[in-house]
């Protein structure tokens, strides 16, 4: 998939049946910046490209065109991304439990 950073913001805005207005206001950029973002007319700095992930429940490599699919479709996709997310704020007690449930047997 070949598409524009401003295509996927576009594609997830109307997944989470938002406007780009909408999207603006959580992020805190302008209307018009939106609308230059989502018509590849204007390149978003990574912090806002990192708010935006954030604000659509996906992630900046998606934006970015680094995955070809929203990791955050799957039950994986989202349990990858909570842990990278949330890395550095767990206990080493629940990095080994969470070890022990991959190495689990089923």
């Amino acid at each position: 998939m070949n598409a524009t950073v401003g295509a996927r913001i576009a594609e997830l805005l109307a997944k989470a049946n938002l406007t780009q207005k909408e999207l603006a206001e959580k992020i805190g950029v302008t209307e018009a910046a939106m609308s230059r973002y989502i018509s590849d007319d204007r390149d978003p700095k990574i912090d806002v490209v990192a708010n935006m992930a954030t604000a659509l429940h996906t992630t900046t490599d998606f934006l970015l065109g680094r995955e070809d699919t929203d990791c955050l479709e799957t039950e994986f996709g989202r349990v990858r991304m909570f842990v990278a997310r949330n890395s550095t704020e767990l206990t080493a007690q629940q990095k080994r439990e969470l070890i022990t449930a991959l190495l689990a047997d089923d």
